[in-house]
């Protein structure tokens, strides 16, 4: 998730409004009617014609004891894509009518204001397709700090959104791909995304000693994509001597125990892939975008359910409960609901 310090003014008392989703307390999301913003010199006004839900979005959505409520109209929203409606006169990015996907932190909402350097242009061979290129951009930097090879043997702790498609990227890298989940239906998945095999993740210690003797050692990468304790206490089992561990998973509930007995005796690489530069997800935005017209990142299958912006948290109630068959919701405006 990105932080973004914006340039958008506020249209005046009597202009435009639009409908956006205000946290006004743990569990409730509201419909509220605000002020259309106005954009700055630099920036665009973007009609937002989807977000996507993120898993980061659960922990303020369920109550955070520091989190402060009611939350700005439509954050945290953040892995929008849309259309290019308006331009300040400073502006100089995708023209107006341009769909484009965009960084921002209000995108629960039917319109935002971007700055250019925050938007990636999407191709016609996108068109009507759910692009949100925020988490796509997480994938492809984790990819790249991943290092994964082919021949490889890779592992995939956590198959949710972000882990299927880490799955996906590393069996076309031409690794040989083994998941590790808690969930059956996140063990489909991971086969579905190409997986050799998927365990629970009790299983960690048999999985490695079973390839350890296949190949005379353990894993040559593992990524951990659950941002949980037990994720990554499998994920540290998994990793040969000298072998790289990913750190993928957003562990923002708390502090995390880690055996350090085991990373020193291995000698392991441990690296936190996650990025906090703009200019880095940007990056990965164009990258991941392209990589989607292309054909050889193909994240559909997992945009399983699909609401109105107004059915918000209906859509947080799918992702907290996560019943068989979810994977990612994405909400549209202006697509019914009350």
């Amino acid at each position: 998730m990105t932080t973004a310090a914006s340039e958008r003014g506020r249209a005046g008392a009597g202009t435009a409004t639009m409908e956006a989703m205000r946290l006004v307390e743990p569990g409730r999301f509201e419909r509220a009617e605000v002020e259309r913003p106005s954009p700055g010199p630099r920036e665009a006004l973007v009609r937002i014609e989807g977000c996507g839900v993120c898993g980061s979005n659960l922990d303020p959505w369920l109550g955070q004891a520091w989190q402060e409520y009611p939350l700005e109209a439509g954050a945290p929203g953040h892995e929008a894509w849309g259309v290019v409606e308006a331009t300040g006169p400073a502006y100089a990015g995708p023209r107006e009518g341009a769909r484009v996907a965009i960084l921002s932190e209000r995108a629960f909402a039917e319109y935002d204001t971007v700055v250019a350097s925050r938007m990636v242009e999407l191709p016609g061979a996108l068109d009507g397709r759910p692009v949100p290129a925020e988490p796509l951009a997480c994938a492809m930097n984790v990819m790249e700090r991943s290092r994964v090879r082919a021949g490889d043997a890779a592992a995939v702790v956590g198959v949710g959104y972000l882990g299927a498609l880490l799955v996906q990227m590393a069996d076309r890298a031409g690794a040989t791909v083994v998941a590790l989940s808690r969930r059956e239906a996140s063990r489909e998945t991971a086969i579905s995304m190409g997986a050799r095999e998927a365990h629970g993740l009790d299983a960690a210690e048999d999985v490695a000693a079973a390839l350890e003797g296949e190949r005379g050692r353990r894993f040559d990468v593992v990524i951990e994509a659950a941002g949980a304790q037990a994720a990554l206490d499998a994920a540290s089992a998994l990793v040969r001597a000298r072998g790289r561990l990913v750190i993928a998973g957003y562990h923002q509930d708390g502090p995390r125990t880690v055996n350090m007995q085991l990373w020193n005796w291995r000698g392991i690489d441990v690296i936190n892939a996650h990025e906090r530069d703009p200019k880095r997800y940007a990056r990965g935005m164009r990258r991941a975008v392209e990589a989607m017209a292309r054909g050889t990142l193909e994240p559909d299958a997992l945009h399983t359910h699909e609401l109105p912006l107004s059915d918000l948290n209906e859509a947080m109630e799918l992702l907290r409960d996560r019943p068989a068959g979810f994977v990612k919701a994405v909400v549209r405006p202006g697509t019914g609901g009350a």
